[in-house]
């Protein structure tokens, strides 16, 4: 989000200064090492429909790069593989009657056809569901994965939440194919930072890692001012926040009291995610879904996407599990969660020994994305706040998708275009103007 803006604003010829509390750049979307292997902290892949993320790598040069790799999709159900890769597969899935599979497909077919995403909105996710899935299909198929993806806060959850990834995933099999296909840039997503942070150098952007602000306010000119954690403070024309919004209250103690309770009541979930690296390949989905009790949401093998000279010719596989701020996993050492983990995915692939594990490591995020409660768009606060010159613009602000890069990139370039590129032509005096990420 904030090398987004950044990048639009210096080509508007203004001065901007990246701020970023973290030693790296890119948020969620960072890479770190592992087993010698340096990839992505987190899974993502980008898909055929992802307009925003490729136009945004044409810019930077690197949309020629992407790597198309078809994928499979499977499920692991009363203790059990099965390939969901093709109708035939769906057709032929032990654990639904024929009528739970076309009421599924319907299902899915139905919210793939449907616009006015408000309306959606207004309904709860297991309500929708039930209703056009019935009772069995959403007590074998889809509970299992909203407790997985959402835990309790699925009850809390509209039916905008289902809508936004099946449209998503429709729209990539409408996009020339008529099967899943994702990317990659080789490199992974450090290759897109280190591109990007070059662009972006090269356009005059100052970026200051591993910088504390202990508040923004507004000086006695009615500019913003910065308040850094070392007792420094600095002016700025505008500031652009891209934290989530459950720490804005804390960096803009003068909001008012409505501001303040907008962006308090944002429910986040939280991931605490493992990444291990094997010596062996698994079945060969990118994605498991499972509906059986286990302490991690799926397994992602991004290895069945990812070149293997890529990767040192291992394996890669992520073991994600969601969580809401009040889960006891964020209470649990990396020792405990690896050993509940570990022994749950040795359990799924007994072809596996724990001799197999070249490397686990695990990655905590606390505030990852905006739950979309009942009528989420109504109580969402604007992205102008009561503060002169300052701006939050986040992923809570994403309405019409599920937070990914994809959403990431095009809500950036919306808010741009709507609030700040109207600013860029009225400034007089181009102090630099700070993305505090």
């Amino acid at each position: 989000m904030g090398l987004t803006l950044a990048y639009r604003l210096a080509r508007a010829g203004q001065r901007v200064t990246i701020l970023e509390a973290r030693p790296s750049l890119g948020g969620l979307a960072d890479a770190w090492q592992l087993g010698g292997i340096t990839w992505d902290r987190h899974y993502h892949v980008t898909l055929l429909s992802d307009s925003h993320l490729r136009a945004l790598l044409d810019e930077i040069g690197l949309e020629e790069e992407l790597q198309w790799v078809e994928t499979k999709t499977g499920f692991y159900s009363n203790r059990r593989f099965y390939s969901m890769s093709s109708t035939w597969e769906f057709l032929n899935f032990p654990p639904l009657k024929f009528i739970e599979k076309l009421r599924l497909g319907g299902t899915i077919f139905l919210a793939s056809k449907i616009r006015n995403w408000r309306r959606m909105e207004r309904m709860s996710v297991e309500r929708w569901l039930r209703r056009w899935s019935g009772n069995a299909t959403f007590e074998k198929i889809w509970l299992p994965l909203l407790r997985a993806k959402l835990g309790n806060a699925y009850q809390r959850t509209s039916a905008a939440f289902i809508w936004a990834h099946i449209s998503r995933m429709y729209k990539a099999r409408r996009s020339g194919h008529k099967k899943e296909m994702f990317g990659y840039v080789p490199g992974g997503y450090a290759r897109i930072l280190d591109v990007l942070s070059a662009r972006l150098k090269s356009q005059g952007v100052e970026i200051c890692l591993g910088t504390q602000i202990q508040k923004i306010e507004s000086a006695s000119s009615g500019t913003p001012q910065i308040l850094f954690a070392d007792g420094s403070s600095s002016g700025f024309d505008h500031v652009v926040v891209t934290t989530a919004s459950s720490v804005v209250p804390k960096l803009c103690p003068s909001m008012t009291p409505e501001e303040t309770q907008l962006h308090s009541q944002i429910e986040y979930l939280g991931i605490v995610c493992a990444s291990l690296v094997l010596k062996k390949p698994l079945r060969g989905f990118y994605v498991t879904n499972i509906t059986d009790e286990v302490p991690f949401t799926a397994v992602i093998e991004m290895s069945t996407i990812v070149a293997a000279d890529q990767l040192d010719g291992k394996t890669l596989v992520y073991l994600p599990k969601y969580a809401t701020q009040d889960d006891e996993i964020f209470r649990k050492s990396d020792d405990e969660v690896r050993a509940e983990f570990l022994a749950k995915f040795l359990e799924m692939y007994p072809e596996l020994s724990e001799n197999d594990v070249v490397a686990f490591r695990i990655s905590r995020v606390r505030n990852v994305m905006a739950i979309p409660t009942l009528s989420y768009s109504e109580r969402l606060p604007p992205m102008k706040t009561s503060l002169p010159g300052v701006f939050v613009i986040n992923s809570a602000h994403i309405l019409k998708g599920n937070l990914n890069v994809n959403e990431t990139v095009g809500l950036a370039n919306d808010s741009f275009a709507q609030l700040l590129a109207p600013l860029t032509k009225t400034l007089v005096e181009q102090r630099a103007t700070p993305i505090v990420g």
